[in-house]
């Protein structure tokens, strides 16, 4: 009996834990369903009479799709980027016998505490004397410098875990480093790699500081940085915002459902022994 009070007492905060997390989501969709005047009247309470308009609008009215699109192919190109420069980078530091292989990991690390927002003047002046301003290539470069130093130290972690056996017997059989790469670490590294790109996926899709700052131009925005226009200077339209914003995590929880099975499994991977 008091055995079964503490796993009851357990079951109830993680019941409560999963309501806290829920209950944003749910309350991003009730709004999405109401007219502005029905969020005006009763804020949280559920709509009296739903209506798909607001999405119909964002779909169909407004530039959301170019700025997923936008925000698809600013993802896609800055996730690839730096996970295969992290790839090539931690196994160098992992397997190859180099020198000064710690001492490019620790500026690694270092690079690590370095925030964002510190960057953000440097960059853009860049960018600017560049012609890449308003551009996606400015925002991809951005993002794929930021991610490179935490996909480095991932790698760096799940490969000193990694059977040094398969490398050797790969390197007996007269395969390059990038053969064993590709042929002998990646299939077994599958779960971790899924995992940080889904990461890094999430980070890339969601952020808005740079992409403000960097993305001006209505039609270059992504979707993060276009809902921001949605703004009103006296009045806004919550439900009407809600709605993009319920679209804009909708391909987010579609990868993360289709590839559960390999996040939860590379969710642990690379913290070390």
């Amino acid at each position: 009996m008091r055995r079964s009070i503490p796993i009851a007492l357990r079951q109830l905060v993680m019941v409560a834990m999963a309501v806290v997390s829920l209950y944003p989501i749910w309350f991003l969709l009730q709004t999405a369903l109401k007219t502005n005047e029905q969020y005006t009247l009763s804020p949280t309470g559920l709509p009296s009479h739903p209506t798909l308009e607001n999405l119909r609008q964002v779909i169909l009215e407004l530039p959301v799709p170019r700025w997923a699109l936008n925000s698809a192919i600013v993802t896609v190109l800055s996730v690839s980027i730096s996970t295969v420069i992290a790839l090539l980078a931690a196994y160098a530091i992992v397997f190859s016998t180099m020198r000064f292989r710690e001492a490019l990991l620790r500026v690694n690390l270092g690079l690590m505490v370095i925030p964002p927002v510190a960057l953000l003047i440097p960059m853009f002046v860049f960018m600017v004397d560049a012609g890449l301003i308003n551009s996606l290539a400015s925002v991809v470069i951005f993002y794929s410098g930021l991610m490179v130093p935490f996909a480095v130290f991932f790698f760096v972690n799940f490969f000193r875990q990694f059977p040094v056996e398969l490398i050797d017997a790969a390197t007996v059989d007269g395969a390059s480093p990038l053969t064993t790469l590709r042929r002998v670490v990646l299939p077994i590294s599958k779960a971790a790699t899924f995992t940080l790109v889904i990461v890094n996926a999430i980070w890339v899709w969601n952020e808005l500081l740079i992409a403000l700052v960097f993305l001006q131009d209505e039609n270059r925005r992504t979707l993060m940085a276009g809902l921001t226009l949605f703004q009103g200077r006296y009045a806004t339209n919550e439900p009407l915002v809600l709605a993009g914003a319920l679209v804009s995590i909708l391909p987010v929880i579609l990868v993360y459902v289709a590839g559960q099975r390999f996040f939860v499994r590379g969710l642990t991977a690379g913290i070390g022994k």
